[in-house]
């Protein structure tokens, strides 16, 4: 028996919310599920739907501290999101103002892949196939 089915979901934290909600919404069109605000908290929670079934929760709180370094910090490296065509989903990014790295080869797989980042600078890549 497999203990682990898949990944549910990968939680951010937003230093912005309105300005990551945009960018996650709008510009990486990802589904809304659900959204609340916490009052408890004085936080947003956004669930969001990747079209394989996967979620991003975008959490919102007061004053969450800095992310040490990127992108080798201790810890989650960097979020990466399957695409059909990475040409076309670059220079959607790029359309928007988001810069990407240049597109590099993974010596591995032979897949093409790139980084970029979300308004809080943290590490996105998108990993062409598979």
């Amino acid at each position: 028996m497999k203990l682990l089915t898949g990944i549910h979901h990968v939680a951010v934290i937003a230093s912005d919310y309105a300005r990551s909600r945009d960018f996650y919404v709008r510009i990486l069109r990802l589904d809304v599920t659900a959204e609340n605000f916490r009052a408890e908290r004085d936080s947003w929670k956004l669930d969001l739907r990747l079209p394989d079934g996967s979620q991003l929760e975008l959490f919102s709180f007061p004053t969450p501290p800095p992310r040490p370094s990127r992108p080798e910090a201790c810890g989650l490296r960097h979020l990466a999101f399957r695409v059909e065509a990475l040409d076309a989903v670059v220079a959607h990014l790029q359309s928007e103002g988001v810069d990407c790295e240049p597109i590099r080869v993974d010596e591995f797989t032979g897949r093409r892949f790139t980084f970029f980042a979300d308004p809080d600078d943290l590490p996105l890549e998108l990993y062409e196939g598979e």
